[in-house]
């Protein structure tokens, strides 16, 4: 039978381990605690990096900022084997002419130009035209018929030189939108002949490849920048068509857009420069 005394050893060795472990546990749920704010530190880095990743790819370039490096030349769609579309007709033809008025425009003109003279315009043939450009050959047949105030305005801006020397400034290359964009000399999207006219719509208009249609900014706010239709294009009807794309040209524009755009969204400048060299209307 143990002696008091051994009982008093016995207990004190006790406490002493069980200090001990105590001890031991305080000192790894401080460890714990260290981690886990060290993570949590962590976490939250990450997270901020991720969303400045993703803001930075997704908020478009910044004027602060170096733009990211471009996406690697050669990853546009290709569009060669589409089928184009027949063009558009009228469910009433228009008279053999018709009034056209050109009022001049809030913003003034990107480039020095005299708007066309108002008044009877004709309403019937076709107009060829043919873009010279620094990626290719691009053939235009314009039909009076269908826009027939449209194309007064651009055959008027073609031969005064309105188009020569300026760049396409959009190329398009997601389903659904594929076209390239021009008709701008300041290349800002944003620039105009100083005058606007009339849309020359009207209901079930549809687009596709191979057709020309103008660019606008709302109802009835034509003015210089047209769009070529290459491959696909769902747009509501609100867009003036005014004529067609050849062979040639379309050879041209699927090339442009095989070479992708600059920001690798699928809506940028052409990493292919269209340098539009010359225009003559023939």
């Amino acid at each position: 039978m143990a002696t008091n005394e051994q009982r008093r050893e016995a207990a004190k060795r006790k406490l002493e381990a069980q200090q001990a472990r105590r001890a031991e546990r305080e000192q790894k749920r401080k460890r714990n605690t260290t981690i886990a704010a060290v993570v949590t530190v962590l976490v939250v880095v990450l997270a901020a990096v991720g969303i400045y990743a993703l803001t930075s790819a997704w908020g478009g370039p910044d004027a602060a900022t170096p733009p990211a490096a471009a996406p690697p030349a050669g990853d546009g769609p290709d569009t060669s084997g589409l089928p184009t579309v027949a063009l558009p007709k009228r469910p009433t033809a228009l008279p053999a002419s018709v009034d056209c008025t050109y009022p001049r425009a809030p913003e003034p003109a990107a480039k020095p130009v005299n708007p066309p003279a108002a008044g009877a315009t004709p309403a019937q043939g076709t107009v060829t035209a043919d873009l010279q450009t620094s990626a290719g050959p691009i053939d235009l047949t314009l039909d009076r018929a269908l826009a027939p105030c449209t194309v007064k305005s651009f055959a008027s801006l073609a031969q005064q030189g309105y188009f020569d020397g300026t760049s396409c400034h959009r190329l398009t290359t997601s389903p659904g939108l594929q076209v390239l964009q021009c008709g701008d000399p300041s290349g800002s999207g944003r620039g105009g002949p100083g005058y606007s006219f009339a849309d020359e719509v009207f209901p079930g208009l549809t687009y596709g490849r191979g057709l020309l249609a103008m660019a606008n900014a709302g109802p009835d706010t034509n003015g210089s920048q047209f769009f070529m239709i290459y491959g696909d294009a769902q747009l509501p009807p609100s867009y003036t068509v005014f004529g067609t794309i050849g062979t040639e040209g379309l050879a041209t524009l699927d090339e442009v857009a095989a070479g992708g755009e600059s920001v690798g969204s699928g809506d940028g400048l052409p990493s292919i420069p269209v340098d539009i060299q010359r225009t003559t209307v023939g």
